[in-house]
């Protein structure tokens, strides 16, 4: 059984393709879902209840759920906020936290973190040294591009390249990174103006 306040990431199929969501068992008295600014989703799930009944919640609304996120990110024309060096380390750390046991069970070690602010790159994977480079500006981007973003990486530490078979890992690890990925194009405004970023 999950822990109470240990947020776990599912993945659903649904109608619409796979979704993924992040679960979190609490003492609450009813499920509620919730989805964030950057289009991330977000169950709360009684202590009593089984997992199945989240993932069946997700999928029975998942026509919404996309929708809502659709909204969201036509709204999303304001410059994104700028945050704090502290603030910026503590997210993307998260992000490779709450990544990293996908590929943990393929034997990727933990790897070192570093943060740079990057010109034409959210971030870059050097498998030899051991360690991932993310883009300053990434802290600024909603939480689940951060997180394709970190996952990318490490899928890096199997797969060198941008071959077919990092991308059948991908598919695999997080069924809906190409949604993620252009939702990320739209995140041009946390990179200087004369850069694009790209992974």
């Amino acid at each position: 059984m999950v822990k109470a306040d240990v947020p776990q990431l599912r993945i659903v199929d649904t109608p619409r393709g796979p979704l993924t969501y992040t679960l979190t068992r609490k003492r609450v008295k009813n499920l509620n879902l919730r989805v964030g600014a950057g289009g991330e989703i977000m169950v709360s799930l009684p202590l009593r209840c089984p997992v199945r009944q989240a993932d069946d919640f997700v999928q029975e609304k998942s026509g919404w759920i996309l929708d809502a996120a659709a909204r969201r990110a036509e709204r999303q024309t304001e410059p994104l906020p700028p945050v704090s060096r502290e603030e910026c380390a503590r997210l993307l750390r998260e992000a490779l936290e709450r990544v990293y046991p996908l590929v943990e069970p393929l034997g990727v070690a933990f790897p070192a973190l570093k943060l740079r602010k990057l010109k034409s790159q959210w971030g870059n994977c050097h498998w030899a040294q051991g360690y991932i480079t993310l883009n300053t500006a990434l802290a600024r981007c909603p939480e689940e591009l951060r997180d394709y973003v970190a996952l990318h990486e490490l899928v890096h530490f199997l797969h060198h390249d941008h071959g077919p078979g990092f991308y059948a890992r991908m598919d695999g690890l997080m069924p809906d990174w190409r949604r993620r990925r252009k939702a990320l194009k739209g995140c041009g405004g946390a990179l200087e103006r004369e850069s694009i970023g790209k992974v």
